[in-house]
């Protein structure tokens, strides 16, 4: 009886420590479970963040491509009136080329 006693009380101890060693081998899995979520969400965040510049960026490169438009209509415009210029100043001061 007393072998049994003792048997029983080793058992307690080994579940014991069996249930110890559990939790050390759960905590780094646990561990590592947070990280992984930090991770994700960081991820996650990141995500969004580069969206979001993409966004920024196409409004921006439309608003460029915009005033460009606007510039080579502009330069086209001035092109125009330099190439009548010369006709332009020669009418107003009277020159009247000579014909052959």
């Amino acid at each position: 009886m007393t072998l049994l006693i003792q048997n029983q009380a080793t058992f307690v101890q080994n579940q014991a420590a069996f249930v110890q060693n559990q939790a050390a081998f759960n905590q780094p899995l646990t561990q590592q479970n947070q990280t992984q979520a930090a991770i994700l969400q960081r991820l996650a965040d990141l995500d969004r963040e580069l969206a979001e510049q993409r966004r920024e960026n196409a409004q921006r490169f439309a608003r460029i491509e915009e005033e460009l438009a606007a510039i080579k209509a502009i330069l086209l415009r001035h092109e125009q009136i330099l190439q009548s210029l010369p006709e332009a100043i020669q009418e107003k001061i009277g020159f009247k080329p000579s014909k052959s």
